[in-house]
């Protein structure tokens, strides 16, 4: 992001540490503040509402809209990566025709999504076998969602756009009036016009508007080499089939991800509304973690991009090395926190006694093993920024299909206890990271040359 192209792109001549943690920021605190609101409307409804209404916004409902939103999230960092290597190798033209065709990509998707949504939501959650008490609440608050789904995607693809030129700054201002907004409203939805789940994504719907139509207006004024013309927003069938060519894998491995998620909700809620509540609790807690493993993610894979596209291979790899290490780092604490703190971080989301006991079982069952998922994250990261999706695709697919699917489908309804469900993930994260190393240092190896 600069007026003058002569300037030092740092990101691909800087002190690598120092532009990551520089870059890495305004990431982590941005992605912070999304999960915060997030969190808000399960707290607001957790406590003022009941434990049903904390199953249906965290539960189902939720892993749905993960779902649909981590596709289209992998689908547009395809678009992140494209601006990033063309910005790399500062191709203004290349720049231009990928931003406008990511726009209208985002605009058509969310009209689809927004109507397959409305219809398919009732049949989808009673499959996921929804508790019967959280089965009302949980569609219309997903109906309401899938509504407002166009200002959704508008501001991931733009903010992610943002990102892939450098510019962490604007997405996080963004972000923070996104969610005091969102705060401010829930409170006023469900406290004083007591409008309930309803309230709670309403809430949401807008507070998303405001952030998307921020997200487009700067990138129609603030950015002098990528500017934004509505009159110009319209799919280029080259850039459009390049963008895919990257992203589509990794939308794949969301979705993936988000389907086995799925299972595991559904086998969740078989225990009853109890769990379902304490998973969906669980699900805001641990979100910490994987907001600042993600926001290290994006980091590395514009870093890498932008190399890329510079042809400075070198810092590629040296890049990949300081953000693995300073990732390890700062998990590995966050983690030991959750750990330490998890009785009264659950009880912010409930009163009720039993749901905080599952949910401390469940949180330190599994989450010392998510620091085997930091090696997933950033070496696929930065393999992703490079343009190599595929095989990191097929190896992370790899875990899940045939090591938690095949758990999750074969041993949990024999054994049909929380244990063999949680234990599924550190299983599928360890084969995944061991293939996954080995395919980093042959791509690496092979790029040397």
């Amino acid at each position: 992001m600069t007026k003058d192209k002569t300037i030092k792109n740092q990101i691909t001549e800087g002190v690598i540490w120092r532009q990551l943690l520089i870059f890495f920021f305004p990431i982590v605190i941005g992605t912070l503040f999304q999960q915060l609101y997030n969190t808000v409307d399960a707290v607001i409804v957790g406590r003022f509402v009941g434990k049903q209404a904390l199953a249906s916004v965290g539960g189902s409902a939720a892993v749905l809209s993960n779902l649909i939103i981590g596709f289209f999230t992998g689908l547009s960092a395809g678009a992140a990566v494209i601006i990033s290597q063309h910005y790399g190798a500062r191709n203004s033209r290349s720049l231009h025709e990928s931003l406008h065709t990511a726009y209208a990509f985002s605009i058509i998707a969310s009209l689809f999504i927004a109507v397959f949504g409305w219809f398919l939501t009732p049949g989808l959650l009673t499959i996921m076998k929804t508790p019967a008490d959280v089965l009302t609440d949980s569609i219309l608050y997903l109906r309401i969602y899938f509504l407002g789904m166009i200002a959704v995607l508008v501001f991931n693809m733009g903010s992610g756009i943002m990102r892939a030129i450098g510019d962490s700054r604007r997405p996080l201002n963004y972000l923070i009036i996104c969610c005091l907004l969102n705060i401010v409203l829930d409170i006023i939805m469900v406290l004083i016009f007591h409008l309930g789940i309803a309230g709670v994504a309403i809430a949401t719907v807008i507070s998303q508007a405001v952030s998307a139509l921020l997200v487009t207006r700067a990138l129609m004024k603030d950015y002098d080499v990528l500017k934004l013309t509505l009159s110009a927003i319209r799919i280029s069938p080259f850039m459009l089939r390049s963008e895919l060519r990257i992203g589509f894998p990794s939308g794949l491995q969301s979705c993936m991800y988000g389907i086995t998620n799925i299972i595991i909700q559904a086998a969740v809620n078989g225990f009853g509304t109890d769990p379902a509540a304490a998973w969906a609790a669980y699900g805001k807690i641990d979100a910490i973690f994987w907001t600042v493993c993600g926001a290290f993610g994006i980091a590395i894979t514009t870093f890498s991009g932008q190399n890329y596209g510079a042809r400075r291979y070198d810092r590629i790899f040296k890049s990949v090395r300081i953000c693995l290490a300073m990732s390890l780092g700062v998990c590995g604490l966050l983690l030991t926190f959750l750990m330490i703190f998890c009785r009264p971080l659950f009880h912010i989301f409930t009163t009720d006694m039993n749901v905080v006991v599952i949910g401390v079982y469940m949180l330190r069952y599994i989450t010392p093993s998510y620091i085997i998922f930091v090696f997933i994250e950033i070496l696929s990261g930065a393999l992703r920024g490079i343009g190599d999706v595929l095989f990191p695709t097929l190896i992370t697919l790899g875990g899940v299909c045939c090591v938690r699917l095949p758990w999750i489908l074969l041993v949990v309804p024999r054994r049909h206890e929380l244990w063999t469900i949680l234990v599924s993930y550190p299983m599928s994260w360890a084969v995944t990271a061991v293939l996954l190393i080995l395919y980093y240092f042959y791509r690496k190896k092979r790029l040397a040359l």
